[in-house]
């Protein structure tokens, strides 16, 4: 095996020891003592004094003075916001498709019932949740996608109440990525606050003097934005578990094209040093063509995402090599990636897609990169990481939706399930449940 920019692993050579670290991601950081300690603090500060706290968070992580009154984006703000004529169409392109993708999802998610014995009718009524904060980051780059992919959702599902918190523009005096706001005023969401991300978190859970409390609170960020999602959930906010430093799998065989191969697994390299990505293949010979690709590639980025896409090709990522697909697939499921894309022979692409289960997204062939998924197609982008699409998916309008359970039984149905009632309650000792079920039959 030659060397080059991609770390070499044989998955059947490896101890079980090995495979953990390589399986292993994200979590560290995320739940670092001293990282949740300060944390703490800072939300601590948040519930007890509100804006003024806010205020202190921009000051001190951000460098940014700013009064309470100035935290919340005006209506002349995000209107005169605007971008190239290039960007706008494309985020028009985009929405379009995100709209189209969730309002189908809506659809699929609506009321249901049916008669599950004769006068008992059981279902579900399906209805958007009262509120949703929705955090967008700033600092390393602009990410309008980021608005989007979190607001149509939301804004789909119907959710009355809708605030969006983004950190302002570093080194300037408290300005907000201009991209963000057009997005906010394509879909008509008005409630826009400039805050540092932790504390803005922090502050959509407990409401502050200027920023409304909301129920769920969504949006990825740095491992200090993901420590204050999970401090707020024992603070009873609803979070999604988790959106943290991006990762990428790629399944492939002797068939891809090393060219495009590369090509894609940079995308997701280039994010950040913590970011994660894998190549799982079947051939030694494509690795090869692969790594020759990835150098030239990488000798065409700024040096500041070629240092981070070799980060998270070597240490943190990497290369596994399998004896065939359905050992891929079953390394691709252990791992349980953010993005996983699949470039394989045609004849081999549904056997393989069968044995898919744990991903935040699966992307077909090599005429669908991860770039694609992330801007334009429509499918969710904000996806779980560090494991977690093993248990949860990304989000969608169907995040901010919830599903109430509905009955209705006529006094045939229960007097029918009556001697089960009665059966249950008596063995459990609650007499009180069983006596509503005597005082309507008479015993």
């Amino acid at each position: 095996m030659s060397e080059g920019v991609l770390r070499r692993m044989v998955w059947a050579d490896m101890s079980a020891e090995a495979r953990s670290r390589l399986l292993h991601r994200g979590l560290d950081d995320i739940f670092d003592p001293e990282l949740r300690r300060s944390i703490g603090e800072l939300v601590d500060d948040v519930r007890e004094h509100g804006d003024a706290a806010v205020c202190r968070a921009l000051a001190r992580f951000d460098r940014i003075d700013l009064e309470p009154h100035q935290l919340r984006v005006s209506a002349d703000e995000l209107a005169r916001a605007a971008v190239s004529p290039e960007v706008d169409a494309a985020i028009d392109d985009a929405i379009t498709h995100l709209r189209a993708f969730n309002e189908r999802l809506l659809e699929r998610a609506s009321d249901w019932s049916f008669e599950s014995e004769p006068g008992l009718v059981v279902g579900e009524k399906v209805t958007p949740i009262t509120s949703a904060g929705l955090f967008v980051p700033s600092g390393k780059a602009s990410y309008p996608s980021v608005a989007y992919q979190l607001g149509v959702p939301a804004v789909v599902a119907r959710v009355p109440r809708i605030a969006l918190v983004v950190p302002p523009v570093p080194g300037g005096a408290g300005e907000v990525d201009p991209a963000v706001l057009v997005v906010c005023r394509k879909l008509g969401i008005e409630q826009v606050f400039r805050v540092n991300g932790p504390a803005g978190v922090a502050a959509l859970g407990f409401g502050t003097e200027s920023i409304p409390r909301v129920r769920k609170v969504v949006g990825p960020g740095s491992p200090a934005v993901t420590c204050a999602q999970v401090e707020m959930q024992r603070h009873g906010v609803a979070t999604m578990m988790l959106l943290g430093p991006t990762e990428s799998v790629v399944v492939a065989d002797a068939t891809a094209d090393p060219r495009l191969l590369a090509a894609d697994l940079l995308i997701e390299a280039e994010h950040g040093t913590d970011s994660a990505v894998v190549l799982v293949t079947t051939s030694v010979d494509l690795a090869d063509a692969v790594d020759v690709e990835l150098a030239r590639q990488l000798a065409a980025l700024p040096v500041v995402r070629a240092d981070a896409a070799r980060a998270s090709l070597g240490v943190n990522g990497g290369c596994v090599f399998v004896d065939d697909l359905v050992a891929a697939a079953a390394v691709a499921n252990a791992y349980a990636p953010e993005h996983l894309q699949l470039a394989v022979a045609d004849d081999a692409v549904d056997a393989t897609l069968e044995l898919l289960v744990d991903a935040g997204e699966i992307l077909i062939g090599q005429h669908t990169p991860f770039s694609a998924a992330n801007f334009v197609i429509g499918c969710p982008a904000s996806l779980p990481t560090s494991g977690f699409a093993q248990v949860s998916s990304g989000i969608t309008a169907e995040t901010f939706l919830k599903r109430t359970a509905v009955a209705r039984a006529d006094a045939r149905a229960l007097a029918r399930m009556a001697p089960s009632v009665l059966a249950l309650a008596d063995h459990e000792g609650f007499p009180a449940h069983g006596n509503a079920i005597r005082e309507r039959l008479g015993s």
